[in-house]
């Protein structure tokens, strides 16, 4: 079932972060949500989990509402996975394996701590081991791996890949196309183009609003709108645009097809 929105409205301390929203996103989807910082992307997926409530207008979460006074906001949580920024930070059990397990127990779930761990590309040898001696990228997929472990139908993510080298990066965005293509509804709030390249759609948000909701092909075709939204093309099109060939790219394949086609 979707996730719809329909004219939220909300502010902190009175000062608006978004204003008058509305979307849906279709069961399975793979949806990406940009824009410039303080444009609002973090304080609208908080209300797809309901970690915030609407001030104004509705959030529907597979036919839940959860600003309704009866919504069964436990869940809506267990529904929705969100993975925050840095989520690295919020390890605290002996071992991965506890880790992992900590949110299904809470839930009353089985604690799938083998599986969770496959499905983001760990080495199931590691679940007795601490999770602060692994590697930064690793740590980040052991608490993506304890946000699945509660099998949630929707994944959002914020920044997944902040402050990774690109071959973490690379790893760990092939890992969510991975779930994505199980099933698995992947919302991704990003800075990096090339990401959102790879997703179904594209939300732009600029000063609180929703200002573009399209293909990344058909976004990234629009130049110098982006660059009103602090947007850029992703690389490997800005590279064609320096070659001076036509044809608009969106990844590095399509860009090598793209130059050799022209030689």
């Amino acid at each position: 079932m979707p996730i719809e929105v329909e004219g939220l409205t909300y502010s902190y301390g009175g000062e608006s972060a978004i204003a008058d929203v509305s979307l849906r996103i279709a069961d399975g989807e793979a949806v990406a949500v940009v824009g410039a910082t303080g444009s609002g992307k973090t304080t609208l997926v908080q209300h797809f989990d309901a970690l915030l409530k609407p001030q104004r207008g509705r959030v529907v979460v597979d036919g839940i509402d959860i600003g309704s006074k009866r919504a069964n906001l436990r869940e809506v949580r267990r529904r929705v996975g969100l993975v925050f920024q840095f989520p690295e930070y919020q390890l605290f059990e002996d071992t991965i394996a506890a880790d992992i397990a900590f949110g299904p127990k809470n839930f009353g779930l089985e604690p799938r701590v083998e599986e969770a761990m496959t499905m983001v590309g760990l080495p199931t040898e590691l679940a007795s081991r601490s999770p602060f001696s692994l590697s930064g990228g690793q740590m980040r997929r052991v608490a993506i791996a304890g946000v699945l472990a509660m099998q949630p139908r929707h994944l959002v993510l914020d920044e997944p890949t902040a402050g990774l080298d690109p071959e973490g990066r690379d790893e760990l965005l092939a890992q969510l196309l991975a779930l994505h293509e199980q099933g698995t509804t992947l919302i991704l709030v990003t800075h990096r183009m090339e990401e959102a390249a790879r997703m179904d759609r594209v939300l732009v948000m600029s000063q609180g609003r929703l200002v573009a909701d399209e293909a990344p092909r058909e976004l990234f075709a629009r130049g110098e709108q982006l660059q009103q939204w602090s947007l850029r093309a992703p690389d490997p099109a800005r590279l064609m645009h320096l070659l001076g060939l036509d044809g608009a790219v969106l990844t590095v394949e399509e860009a090598v097809a793209r130059i050799l086609a022209g030689v």
